[in-house]
């Protein structure tokens, strides 16, 4: 079956780009479509920037810079949103996703766990850049305890652009953080008429407006014309939760990229460089070079947490199989691709996690 909204879609990104280019980028800071209706969830949206806020720029004809409209714009340019759920649009950052730090995330779980205890909202939508979109929503759903829908968004092409994707994305997430069938289920990714699990979640293509996909697991939901079909119930069981610092940044952890003639300089590197941790993004089944796994031994045996993903894409990665991982003192990352893997593993040290038992077990069996 095909899930589509692409009437709508068109519609919204005309919306969106005739908005930008009338009134410009001067929508203050703070923000909100009001709705007379009490009866309406309240849903928070907090702009971090990226291409879903990109502004055209003249270095070529699709050249564009992040982050250069407001939350607050970016829904002034949408109709009948106020008809989903009474908004409020504060702005946490102006970045494109490849700058995505550890301050930004701690800021965004400091606003969310706030609204949260003072019971402001049912429902959160972060606008977010693509590029490591997957790593803030893993992040997220590490730490955050909470049955409220946290939902994030993001565009391929910038709020600018003829035939932007952003519109329909953003009123899409709208949809999803304001559903009651959303509570529960975690963070979500939405794009592209699909909803995404936190976990499972990654981007596949450079440009393709349906670049997220799920390939260990499926989307766990598509957002339809009429109503959100999820695909399955909302799980019941709740994954741990991890402590934050008091203040970033979190516990240095690298990730070590395997290619063929490979030595021990990267890792050794690494370690010099003072990480606390490695994740490996191996050849095939999470391996490497001799040298580069003798290297990783030998930091494993100076405290150095180490953790074998693989640069494939899709897949699991297996203990005990082509590495002796018991022997030499690594965990596996299963399912989690390198920089998610890298992820957990800084919440992990930050909690003081660092037995390879305890660190395989926090990342699955």
């Amino acid at each position: 079956m095909i899930h589509s909204v692409q009437s709508n879609r068109s519609v919204l990104a005309a919306i969106g780009l005739a908005f930008v280019l009338t009134i410009g980028l001067l929508a203050p800071p703070v923000a909100a479509q009001q709705s007379s209706d009490a009866a309406l969830p309240r849903v928070l949206v907090l702009g971090t920037g990226g291409t879903i806020a990109g502004q055209a720029n003249a270095r070529a004809g699709n050249a564009y810079d992040s982050g250069k409209v407001t939350a607050a714009g970016l829904i002034a340019a949408i109709p009948d949103m106020d008809k989903l759920a009474r908004i409020s649009a504060e702005q946490i950052s102006s970045i494109g996703s490849q700058d995505m730090n550890d301050k930004v995330w701690f800021d965004l779980v400091k606003r969310i766990r706030a609204a949260v205890d003072n019971k402001e909202i049912d429902g959160v939508v972060i606008t977010h850049g693509t590029d490591t979109m997957e790593e803030t929503a893993f992040f997220l759903s590490n730490v955050l305890d909470t049955d409220i829908p946290i939902v994030l968004v993001g565009s391929m092409r910038p709020s600018t652009a003829v035939g932007a994707d952003g519109p329909a994305n953003l009123y899409e997430a709208m949809r999803v953080a304001s559903a009651p069938e959303s509570r529960g289920r975690g963070v979500l990714v939405v794009l592209n008429d699909i909803i995404h699990g936190a976990r499972f979640v990654q981007k596949t293509n450079t440009t393709s407006v349906d670049t997220f996909r799920s390939p260990n697991a499926g989307p766990v939901g598509y957002v339809d014309t009429g109503s959100l079909r999820y695909l399955e119930p909302a799980a019941t069981a709740k994954g741990p939760k991890y402590k934050l610092p008091d203040a970033p940044p979190l516990p240095r952890v690298d990730i070590v990229y395997s290619h063929a003639n490979m030595d021990a300089a990267e890792v050794e590197d690494a370690v010099k460089r003072g990480a606390k941790g490695i994740v490996l993004a191996g050849v095939g089944d999470g391996n490497s070079s001799k040298g580069a796994i003798d290297a990783l031994a030998a930091a494993a045996k100076q405290g150095v947490v180490v953790v074998r993903s693989s640069r494939v894409g899709s897949g699991y990665v297996n203990r005990n199989v082509e590495v002796e991982d018991d022997k030499l003192g690594f965990a596996v990352a299963l399912d989690l691709n390198p920089q998610k893997a890298r992820v957990l593993l800084e919440l992990l040290i930050a909690n003081g996690i660092t037995d390879p038992k305890a660190v395989q077990q926090a990342y699955g069996q």
